[in-house]
């Protein structure tokens, strides 16, 4: 049984982490509610408070010229009559001012003169702040020297203050809660600037007060309502705004959101990517150590999808990784994360294993999974999986390194024969430095001339004449010998060369064709491999057309051969290049024909010149029996169809009746000469004995370029 485990993996369709705090989205009207609403009430508030003041500030200032203007003329007309209560020398106590003579007289002509006016109480003080007079006659004979009224008016200044009482005694009887304004008047001896006296009048502005007010609550009320509705037009314009930051702002937490799952997860499967990979992996390695236990991360890479993609096209491509994927998610525990690092190659971490062999029970339960027959289109397809296992920490406990042990785990696997799995071994890194060199030698090589076209002849099997050759590439290391394609094609096609060296090998053929026919061969073809990357690669046509333009070899001359594999889907861009090239003129074979799934079905929307039998198909129709029923069926088809017959890898006489028989127009095998360089060839094509051929010089059919 699998260890148990505390460590939950994030779920594989999850976002990648984003740092920081949840951000909290920004409401506008909330804000713009509360401001505006302290605001109306500062604004209102400060409204009321200010005309209040300015109220009371001018009303203060009216009643003072008021009563100053009223003392004044008051004054002119009975102050000469009364001055000598107000001069009198001063010690006089308050009986002496309630007794003087004067006192009737005055009190009679103040209440006469100030009937029927706002004023409450009148008071005239000495210079020395005696009260020599009040309507109020308990007030005489007090002392008001300290008062500050009485001081401004004593220094020739008229000054006024606004109270509130409760109550009061005016000189028409107790008056009560009104509001006075008492003001201080000096009173100047005639053409002088001396002030002799000075009256305190108390005007009663009760009535004013509350008039004033009103109409300041009245204004208060209009700005308030002015205010309310800037509040509603506001209000609307902000909800309009504040709604559309809202969806703005949604829109780009979705936006970020989708960006985030973009840049960690894979647009095709949906599964986390490359980059979340790089970070997942470095929490696993650290968590493994932490709780002293061990993980597993699988590399695993997809046999022969190549083959199926370059076949059926990249649709199908597609729907058989989105399939594999899924296949492989249904085989994992719920702590496991699976990872697509892009093309076939896909990642697994085990953060938590008891033991080694918890990983390969996974690895056996993918395999199979992905070993079942996939349905794409008309076509089932069977595909395997070749994984490799590296355990951390003991493998590696560096992101850089663990995955490097993975990989190199990996390709043992695909060494021991593919569709199987296989754990990480110090010997692996040996075979990995051994194929790092290959790239490097492989790269040094071509730029140093070491590469080389041998050719085989194709032979009329009737006459037996040469009437075509085919290209094969050769590399002759000076540290490895010399190498067919099949030992190095694959590194050309992984390290991006592939293009390179194919119009390389397309170019040096074609200036030998036209050597050959200068000597005198006219009339002979050149074939040439061509790969399925070759082919899809955008530029191909027009490359084509320059090599037949500066070798000036005629394009029925040349023809381009196609692995029978490609034949196995009806991708329409490959279908739209093979008529781009049957238009220059160029013929097109199909090569390996009956080694695989291909059948002649296939050929029905495609124009091919020549269909080239596997050697195992020859071997078969030579045995008789059954095999030879089905090779003459082949035959008969594929000349039915207009399509010349070639077969390959014959090496007897026996198996070139056979073929004669059947109907096969052109022979090529060691019966009839074997690989050679391109100066042997030229005294076969000139009638003269090949020298001595390699034992064992047979055309592998792999693709030269």
């Amino acid at each position: 049984m699998f260890a148990s485990r505390s460590w939950k993996a994030a779920r594989p369709d999850a976002p990648a982490p984003a740092s920081g705090a949840a951000r909290v989205p920004f409401r506008l009207m909330r804000y713009f509610a509360l401001a505006s609403l302290l605001g109306v009430a500062l604004v209102t508030v400060g409204l009321i408070w200010t005309y209040r003041d300015l109220t009371e500030e001018n009303l203060v200032r009216h009643e003072n010229r008021a009563n100053a203007n009223l003392t004044r003329l008051f004054a002119n007309e009975v102050w000469e009559r009364y001055r000598a209560l107000a001069v009198a020398p001063a010690g006089r106590s308050r009986a002496d001012l309630l007794a003087h003579p004067l006192q009737t007289p005055l009190r009679a002509e103040v209440l006469d003169k100030m009937a029927h006016l706002n004023v409450a109480k009148v008071k005239i003080y000495g210079v020395d702040g005696i009260t020599i007079f009040s309507t109020d006659e308990r007030q005489i004979g007090e002392d008001k020297s300290g008062n500050a009224g009485f001081q401004a008016a004593r220094r020739g200044e008229v000054s006024s203050l606004i109270t509130f009482r409760d109550r009061f005694d005016a000189f028409e009887g107790v008056i009560n809660n009104r509001s006075l304004i008492s003001t201080y008047i000096p009173v100047m001896a005639a053409g002088t600037d001396q002030v002799e006296g000075v009256f305190e009048v108390y005007s009663d502005v009760t009535e004013m007060l509350a008039q004033q007010n009103e109409a300041q609550w009245r204004v208060a009320g209009v700005v308030l309502a002015m205010l309310g509705l800037l509040y509603v037009f506001l209000s609307g314009v902000v909800g309009k705004a504040d709604r559309t930051i809202s969806r703005q702002d949604q829109e780009r937490t979705q936006r970020e959101a989708r960006m985030r799952h973009e840049a960690y997860h894979d647009a095709l499967t949906g599964l986390p990517n490359r980059a979340y990979f790089m970070e997942r992996i470095q929490e696993s390695i650290e968590q493994s150590q932490r709780a002293g236990q061990s993980g597993a991360l699988m590399f695993i890479d997809l046999d022969r999808f190549k083959v199926v993609n370059d076949s059926l096209g990249h649709d199908s491509g597609d729907r058989l990784l989105r399939e594999a994927s899924a296949r492989i998610q249904g085989c994992l525990r719920d702590s496991d994360v699976l990872f697509r690092m892009g093309g076939d190659e896909f990642t697994v971490i085990l953060p938590s294993i008891a033991v080694p062999e918890d990983a390969g029970v996974i690895a056996r339960r993918i395999r199979n999974a992905i070993a079942r027959p996939v349905r794409l289109n008309e076509h089932e397809i069977s595909i395997g999986a070749s994984i490799g296992i590296a355990v951390f920490p003991a493998d590696g406990d560096a992101v850089e390194t663990l995955l490097r042990n993975a990989d190199h785990a990996m390709y043992s696997a695909k060494e021991s024969g593919r569709g199987t799995h296989a754990f990480f071994q110090p010997i692996m890194n040996r075979r990995a430095m051994d194929r790092m060199r290959l790239e490097v030698e492989l790269k040094r090589g071509f730029e140093q001339g070491q590469f080389e076209l041998h050719y085989q002849a194709r032979h009329d099997a009737v006459t037996g004449e040469p009437v075509a050759v085919e290209a094969l590439l050769r590399w002759h290391s000076p540290t490895r010998g010399t190498l067919l394609p099949e030992q190095f094609l694959p590194v050309l096609e992984e390290n991006g060369m592939m293009a390179l060296v194919g119009e390389w090998v397309l170019r040096t053929a074609c200036r030998q064709l036209a050597a050959w026919h200068a000597a005198g061969a006219v009339g002979l073809r050149m074939s040439v491999n061509v790969s399925a990357l070759q082919l899809r690669r955008d530029g191909f046509v027009e490359s084509l057309h320059r090599v037949l333009r500066e070798s000036r070899v005629g394009a029925s001359c040349l023809e381009i051969e196609l692995h029978e594999s490609l034949l196995a889907g009806r991708d329409p861009d490959f279908l739209a290049r093979v008529a781009q090239i049957k238009q220059i003129g160029v013929r097109v074979s199909i090569d390996d024909f009956g080694a695989g799934q291909s059948s002649l079905q296939h050929l029905r929307e495609l124009e091919v010149d020549f269909l080239k039998l596997d050697k195992s198909v020859v071997s078969d129709i030579a045995a008789g029996g059954r095999g030879q029923a089905i090779g003459s069926a082949l035959v008969g088809i594929a000349r039915a169809l207009g399509i010349e017959v070639v077969a390959e890898g014959v090496e007897t006489e026996a198996q070139a009746r056979v073929c004669l028989g059947l109907g096969c127009r052109e022979l090529q095998g060691r019966l009839y000469a074997g690989e050679m360089p391109a100066a042997a060839l030229a005294a076969l094509l000139a009638g003269r004995r090949a020298p001595s051929q390699t034992p064992g010089g047979v055309s592998s059919g792999a693709p030269a370029g």
